[in-house]
């Protein structure tokens, strides 16, 4: 018991120190109530009436309290307007405090926690109304198959949700009332021990009723195949003759051949008996799912051209289940394959399932495509859920396909007379497409060694003299063109000469136009090369010339020719610098079947900042030459050295005639 004078003095504190912060206040209001309202829940501990102030009733936050609840200022009790739900809320936070007109803090703040107390006014309610569940013929009794799941809107942890499962009835009653069991607090659904029989056997004797001699049992004498290590197969009750099922484990398509004994006399000694034969045959159920051999493939590799229908890889699963109808699998393609670009072909009733192609590949789309293939069974499977389906990992890498370069002619043929002179231009070899990759050729069979072909241009020429060649004869040599980017990209094409007659008429003589001094670095003149002078085709409007460089690898490099009209052509330098001499430019000048070559000289010099040719300047007059200045620089030092060898000479032969000369008077020996 607690003093009647420390009670007061709890009351009194609080009164007489206005700023004490007094404890936070628990209050229990019933859920759903039902009485009168407003319903007081608890005095406050405010001060004393003569502190002047008004009571503010706020949220925990500080802001306005909204809802129900509020406080007396005459008796200083919380009260509650109306009923409260606690699934709508369980606990409201409250404070109480005691302020001035300006809002200054008197007393508290005062916190008060209002917890709503459960009552049980929520129905518990199933996850499904109706529950759809295969058993399996092999399931034993007393070991769940199935939970149920209930759930109940009240307090968890209190009775009000405290939920039990109970059978209520069972339809059909057949072939007992009570097949199934349920486990009242966890909802566990099982066979009871009767779901279990197998047969039951029906035995009459005629002896009086209720007699000895009436009174059979039952025996089982040898089951076939023998008994398992776990156990029997099956159990036979020795009074009913019920035949029900036993600990060991069923094998489908097992066959077991069961021999029953009944005796009278309760089984004892001298009496009557008979035997029947059980013949039980295990019959299969689907409770296997498929499975693929392997679960990862590894990585395949397709052209990008590959055709369509092509078969990528062949799968294989296994069903372990023994009736047919229970081993046909379905396939399907569950990721990787959003564009149906594979698909998937098989037999009923295989294991093996066709990967083909189904749309053109594209490695600039997809370099790669992962493929996860599921395989599930056809038959609804029994027994527990066999989950999402066994899968198998398909890589399929897609290779990039460049197709080989493409030429503007499928053949080439060309018809000379055997009389062109070597360097003569035949033709030239020419992509299909000009903005492809850069192609480099070659000659594959010249046996002959007639021509030769510019590898980066394509042209070809007469490589020497066509000796031997007869009119009216063919060569056909092979064209390679290869890729520069991608050497093993090549492809070649027939080049057919046909030898023609050559020509009686004389050759008319070529006359380029007068030599040209030509500027090194490049400057922008040239050297005009002229037709042949008196060609009776040109004067006749028979067509244009042809003018070509000749087939040197240096001429090609360092100058270029291109036409200015049928007579006439312009040489330039084809590089930058260009070494300064003369030199000698092959051209290749054609008309018809009429070809021959003229060699151009061109005269290459330095060029000075106006871009004219610097030339060597004579010696001017009076002025020594390098040579001239040593020989007389050469000349004056012996002539000093002579002169000072007679004047030593001199001096030696006088001091030899006059022996008493005074000593001082001797010159000094000059020092070395």
């Amino acid at each position: 018991m607690v003093p009647a004078w420390l009670q007061l003095l709890c009351l009194f504190i609080p009164q007489a120190f206005p700023g004490a912060q007094p404890a936070e206040v628990y209050v229990d209001v019933p859920e759903n109530y039902g009485g009168n309202f407003p319903l007081y829940l608890t005095k406050l501990p405010l001060p004393r009436k003569e502190t002047e102030g008004q009571i503010v009733l706020s949220g925990d936050s500080g802001v306005a309290a909204e809802g129900p609840f509020a406080v007396d200022p005459e008796s200083g009790f919380l009260l509650v307007t109306r009923a409260l739900d606690r699934e709508e809320q369980a606990e409201y936070q409250l404070q109480v405090t005691l302020e001035t007109e300006d809002g200054r803090v008197l007393w508290g703040p005062q916190h008060v926690l209002v917890h709503v107390k459960d009552e049980n006014d929520q129905v518990p309610h199933f996850s499904q109304a109706i529950y759809k569940v295969q058993l399996s013929q092999g399931t034993r009794p007393g070991v769940p198959f199935f939970f149920l799941e209930a759930s109940d809107g009240d307090a968890p942890g209190t009775a009000n949700s405290d939920l039990r499962f109970h059978i209520l009835n069972q339809a059909p009653s057949q072939p007992s009332a009570d097949m199934f069991q349920l486990e009242p607090q966890l909802g566990a659904l099982a066979l009871s021990p009767e779901g279990t029989k197998v047969a039951k056997l029906s035995v009459e004797d005629a002896d009086a009723p209720g007699s000895p001699n009436s009174h059979i049992v039952y025996r089982l004498l040898s089951p076939e195949p023998e008994e398992a290590a776990e156990g029997r197969v099956f159990e036979l009750d020795s009074t009913s003759g019920s035949v029900t099922l036993g600990a060991a484990p069923l094998q489908a398509g097992q066959n077991i051949l069961l021999q029953v004994l009944v005796i009278d006399l309760g089984g004892a000694e001298g009496g009557l008996s008979s035997t029947c034969e059980i013949a039980v045959m295990i019959t299969d159920i689907n409770d296997h799912a498929p499975e693929f051999t392997t679960s990862q493939i590894e990585p395949l590799s397709l052209p990008e051209d590959t055709e369509p229908g092509t078969l990528v890889t062949t799968l294989m699963a296994t069903d372990a289940d023994l009736e047919p109808a229970f081993r046909l699998m379905d396939f399907a393609i569950e990721a990787g394959d959003v564009e149906g670009t594979f698909g998937l072909d098989w037999e009923p009733d295989s294991g093996h399932v066709l990967l083909r192609l189904l749309k053109n590949l594209s490695y600039e789309a997809a370099p790669s495509h992962k493929l996860v293939v599921v395989v599930r069974s056809v038959a609804e499977p029994v027994g527990p859920d066999p989950g999402p389906g066994a899968t198998v990992t398909v890589t399929v890498l897609v290779e990039r396909v460049v197709p080989p370069p493409q030429l503007d002619q499928e053949s080439y043929e060309a018809s000379v007379p055997v009389s062109t002179p070597a360097g003569s231009l035949l033709l030239t070899i020419r992509p299909s497409d000009p903005m492809s990759s850069p192609l480099r050729f070659s000659l594959v069979n010249d046996s002959e060694g007639w021509l030769c072909i510019e590898e980066v241009s394509g042209e070809v020429h007469i490589a020497r003299a066509l000796q031997g060649a007869q009119p009216g004869d063919m060569y056909t040599v092979l064209v390679e063109a290869q890729d520069a980017d991608e050497p093993t990209l090549s492809t070649s094409v027939a080049l057919v000469i046909h030898f023609l007659k050559a020509p009686s008429a004389p050759i008319p003589t070529l006359a380029p136009e007068p030599s040209q001094h030509l500027c090194t670095p490049r400057q922008d003149r040239g050297v005009v090369v002229g037709g042949p002078r008196g060609d009776p085709d040109l004067a006749g409007g028979h067509g244009p010339y042809s003018f070509a460089l000749g087939p040197n690898p240096t001429a090609q490099r360092d100058w270029r020719l291109r036409a200015l009209n049928g007579s006439h052509a312009y040489l330039t330098l084809g590089l930058h610098w260009v070494e300064p001499r003369e030199h000698v430019v092959p051209i290749v000048v054609s008309h018809h079947d009429r070809v021959w070559q003229i060699q151009v000289p061109v005269i290459v010099c330095r060029c000075n900042v106006e871009g004219q040719c610097m030339r060597k300047v004579g010696r001017m007059k009076g002025m020594p030459t390098k040579l001239s200045a040593v020989g007389i620089l050469v000349g004056t030092l012996i002539a000093i050295g002579i002169f000072l060898i007679l004047i030593f000479t001199h001096l030696t032969l006088a001091r030899k005639k006059d022996p008493d000369q005074p000593v001082d008077s001797v010159p000094l020996k000059a020092a070395v």
